[in-house]
């Protein structure tokens, strides 16, 4: 079935370039209401909804699920800008990078629920202090370490001789 340029359906959702312009969009606002879902888990307070003086359970659970939402939304992102070429073994890794940060920040963030950390669950509140703020620091960087490894450079003009067409 065509359409009234004469052109299929599937056509439309690319654009001149040939980049797939709804996947794109789709991992951009995903990552921006992850990005907003991480805000409201770590400053509650820029959203009026404040009720705590400390940091708990539920507050670092929604920031973890925004920090979810960044890293799946660019991971989308950056594979919609591979067009037709398969991922290198950089982006591959890219994406272990992400994975991995994502885990080290779930581990950083929940030490002290799940024993690890220096304030234990059942004998005090949930604590998010100085040590477990650097471990989402670092696996943040790790995440952003990854997504870098993503960006697909061979389209740049200096990496043209490396150009593999997926089958």
């Amino acid at each position: 079935m065509a359409t009234e340029k004469g052109k299929s359906p599937k056509k439309k959702n690319i654009d001149r370039n040939g980049f797939p312009r709804r996947r794109i969009r789709f991992g951009i606002t995903l990552s921006v209401m992850g990005f907003t879902i991480f805000l409201l888990g770590i400053r509650p307070g820029m959203f009026l909804l404040d009720r705590s003086p400390v940091i708990g359970f539920v507050q670092l659970t929604v920031m973890l699920i925004g920090l979810a939402l960044i890293c799946i939304g660019g991971t989308i992102c950056m594979r919609g800008l591979w067009k037709d070429y398969k991922p290198n073994l950089a982006a591959d890794i890219g994406i272990r990078l992400m994975s991995t940060g994502f885990v080290i920040a779930i581990f950083a963030t929940l030490a002290d629920i799940i024993g690890l950390g220096s304030h234990p669950y059942p004998q005090s509140a949930p604590y998010f202090g100085e040590w477990q703020a650097l471990g989402v620091e670092i696996a943040e960087g790790i995440i952003a370490l990854g997504l870098l490894l993503m960006i697909p450079y061979h389209r740049h003009n200096s990496f043209k001789n490396s150009k593999h067409r997926s089958n």
